[in-house]
């Protein structure tokens, strides 16, 4: 299959100061990475021309987010032409919080999965259910609605450029971990309808990744399951416990 471990930080509204940045900045580029890894750190826009600056050269920069149009009259918005004229490749889309709090939409986000794959940039696409559709047993429908609204709005050729992350939403930040078997199922209920909806080809190629408090404690046992490509990884991704995090790709089959 030759997919590379990928673990994605995701800063959200944080560090509160430039002075926390570079201090967090420091920790990373003092660390030692004996894994095989890909490392993408995204984080508010501010901090992206900082981390372009002085973040170690083998982990990449992410966006949190863009808009769906390369310039005009959107008060508040960054575009896919600002990222790229900083050298920033990759954006997270569709993450809960987005989704939840600010009220983007499946058709919203479908217009920047196009957006922002045809500017050229990499995007780690989040996918997650809340805890009334665990409880009901309605989790794998749910999210395969999320995926498969996704699916058209990639272009062609585009699929190598999509890391796809799933966050069960009640195991966001709540300290609440989905156990390694319901990991495990969910990135093969993904991989399943990518053979599906797209090919076996794309579904064997793409990355899924788990999020939803990983921590050092629990990341070796995740990254052992097969259809877990690596994390996305929030508050964890803001101390140097990452690196621990980051190096659990020793562990992935």
């Amino acid at each position: 299959m030759g997919r590379r471990f990928l673990v994605g930080g995701n800063w959200k509204a944080n560090p509160k100061t430039i002075e926390e940045a570079n201090k967090l900045i420091d920790t990373f580029n003092g660390a030692q990475v004996t894994a095989d890894v890909e490392v993408v750190v995204a984080a508010p826009f501010l901090f992206l021309p900082l981390l372009k600056d002085r973040l170690r050269k083998d982990w990449a920069v992410s966006a949190e987010n863009i808009y769906t149009k390369d310039n005009g009259a959107y008060t508040g918005e960054v575009t896919a032409p600002m990222l790229n004229s900083f050298g920033v490749g990759w954006t997270i889309l569709g993450h809960s919080e987005r989704r939840d709090i600010l009220k983007e939409s499946d058709e919203f986000l479908a217009e920047k999965v196009t957006q922002a794959l045809n500017k050229g940039l990499k995007i780690i696409f989040c996918c997650g259910e809340h805890l009334e559709e665990r409880q009901s047993g309605q989790q794998n429908a749910f999210v395969s609605r999320q995926i498969e609204q996704m699916i058209p709005a990639v272009p062609e050729g585009k699929w190598g450029d999509v890391v796809i992350a799933y966050e069960p939403i009640w195991a966001i930040g709540t300290g609440k971990v989905a156990s390694t078997n319901d990991a495990q199922e969910m990135g093969k209920v993904i991989r399943d309808i990518l053979a599906a909806k797209v090919s076996p080809e794309v579904a064997a190629q793409t990355r899924i990744l788990y999020g939803g408090s990983v921590k050092p404690n629990n990341c070796n046992e995740l990254a052992a399951q097969p259809d877990v490509d690596g994390f996305l990884v929030g508050g964890a991704s803001l101390d140097a416990g990452f690196i621990n995090i980051v190096n659990s790709a020793e562990h992935s089959k």
